[in-house]
């Protein structure tokens, strides 16, 4: 619309994906990390909970 170089517009969203990409990551590992020390304080196990965390940042991709 603003008749901007496809260069740029491509360059932009690369740039907004790579910003959402890693603002998953954050959201992911602090969710990860507080389920983790619950599980321990708990006693339970916390090999599932990295698996999911890994799969679900697997799958956004």
């Amino acid at each position: 619309e603003q008749g901007k170089d496809c260069r740029d517009v491509v360059t932009q969203l690369s740039a907004a994906r790579s910003a959402i990409d890693r603002t998953m990551g954050v959201i992911v590992s602090s969710n990860l990390e507080q389920c983790v020390r619950e599980s321990l304080q708990q006693g339970e196990a916390t090999e599932g909970l990295v698996k999911e965390a890994v799969q679900l940042l697997v799958k956004s991709r």
